[in-house]
């Protein structure tokens, strides 16, 4: 029996005591000759003693615990592959949550009983991929688990270096444009005093592929939910385009990743620039790439899948976040910037009056506010909202980005009117530019009074 399991509803979980033992034993042992049949191991023993033969002949590529039902807020999987330290052998472990991940290295035997254990008690599927095989296990409330063996993926071993080198999901070598930008010089290496900005396009590019599979925009599951793959292309609209940086990386990847027609719009208020990205769009062929001169609240948006607005100024944001509610995008991502409207009107209550008389805690107070009660109405709206660090406060200190993901679901609920209402009575706020967008009243909380409702997205 593998450690790690409780002695309930191991019958539930693949674990069953073998059915020989029980009442009357004695009498069917003895009628059997004395020797109890032999029976196949459960599908959850066979699954970990796959795993520990593939890590003692060293045909371990990864294993992967998934479906997370654990107590841990914001834990989603468990990835572990081997690796091989100064100090020998390990298990390197990443415990992944929807906005960080956590490193650890054990040894074999302690990352054994790990995996074992979290699957006993918090998972309920496991992936081990080997040289020789592939093994899925499953469980379902009321269903026996259920282990599938498949062909190998790779039949080659992996490197065990601890520090593998890094690869990066638009490289300057095959992203011409990059070099057009001037992040890149002319023989493919990252321009000088240009890194943190291409560190910055890697880790939105990384974002994105996670937001569009949580937006359900990815491959079958968006063809099978939203637009026919011979129907019009996911667009996505970049407000406040600037530069282009981020534009252009959005447009590459999906033009990469999603096996349907896409379309990328930057919308910029200086001419310069709209001139500037068009002219590299051309340059690189990028069809389906384009730019126009406009502000957020004059662009005409007839279909919008993804709505994004980095860094654009104070009520920007607000006005962005409003545009893609009201066009009904699935997916609604900003990062907000100079947050000045709040900061004159905020009327904190007493416990909190001497602490923000200093100018820089009124002015982080009301960059919270802010982006809380952003994070409220979009839930309000009909939208799952996560607030995150976008990037590392090295590059940028407005680092925070809100993102939406569209529900399926009824948008809006008497609760969270009453989580919006409170919030901003608490800091005496009666007046916000994204409530006044979606025609919703502060003031203070209406206990169960639902009368201010969502607004209806149209296409």
């Amino acid at each position: 029996m593998t450690p790690g399991y409780q002695q309930k509803g191991k019958a539930e979980r693949g674990i069953a005591l073998p059915k020989w033992i029980g009442p009357g034993a004695t009498t069917r042992l003895i009628s059997l000759s004395m020797a109890p049949p032999v029976e196949k191991p459960a599908p959850a023993e066979r699954f970990f003693s796959l795993l520990q033969e593939a890590l003692h002949d060293g045909s371990l590529i990864r294993i992967t615990l998934g479906d997370y039902v654990g107590a841990e807020a914001g834990l989603k999987k468990i990835i572990a592959r081997p690796i091989v330290l100064k100090q020998g052998p390990r298990l390197s472990f990443v415990f992944r949550h929807l906005t960080r991940d956590v490193t650890k290295n054990l040894l074999h035997q302690e990352g054994l009983r790990r995996l074992q254990a979290g699957w006993a008690t918090d998972f309920h599927t496991a992936h081990l991929w080997t040289t020789r095989h592939t093994a899925q296990l499953e469980y379902r409330a009321g269903r026996e688990p259920k282990l599938t063996l498949s062909a190998p993926r790779q039949a080659h071993a992996v490197s065990l270096q601890h520090d593998r080198p890094k690869r990066h999901a638009l490289s300057p070598e095959d992203t011409p444009w990059l070099r057009d930008l001037g992040i890149a010089t002319a023989d493919g290496k990252v321009a000088k005093g240009m890194e943190g900005k291409y560190r910055q396009i890697q880790k939105f590019v990384e974002l994105l592929e996670h937001l569009f599979t949580d937006a359900k925009l990815m491959g079958e599951t968006r063809r099978s939910t939203s637009s026919p793959p011979s129907g019009p292309p996911l667009t996505l609209v970049d407000m406040a385009a600037g530069k282009g940086y981020l534009t252009f990386a959005a447009y590459e990847w999906m033009r990469r990743a999603l096996p349907f027609p896409t379309r990328v719009l930057g919308v910029e208020t200086r001419v310069e620039l709209v001139d500037l990205c068009r002219g590299v769009a051309r340059k690189n062929h990028l069809e389906g790439l384009d730019f126009q001169v406009g502000t957020i609240a004059d662009t005409a948006l007839t279909q919008v899948d993804v709505l994004i607005a980095l860094h654009a100024c104070d009520t920007a944001t607000d006005d962005a976040i409003a545009r893609g509610i009201q066009a009904g995008a699935s997916l609604i991502v900003v990062a907000p910037c100079c947050h000045k409207e709040l900061r004159p009107r905020l009327r904190p209550p007493p416990a909190l009056k001497d602490a923000l008389r200093h100018g820089i805690l009124l002015e982080r107070e009301a960059e919270f506010v802010t982006d809380a009660l952003r994070a409220a109405l979009l839930e309000w709206a009909g939208y799952d909202t996560r607030v995150f660090e976008f990037i590392s406060t090295e590059h940028t200190s407005k680092n925070l980005m809100i993102a939406g993901c569209k529900r399926s679901g009824p948008a809006g609920r008497g609760e969270r009117v009453r989580q919006v209402r409170d919030l901003a009575a608490f800091y005496g706020v009666t007046q916000q530019r994204l409530a006044q967008e979606l025609g919703f009243e502060l003031g203070p909380a209406l206990g169960s009074d639902t009368r201010t409702t969502a607004p209806q997205a149209g296409r």
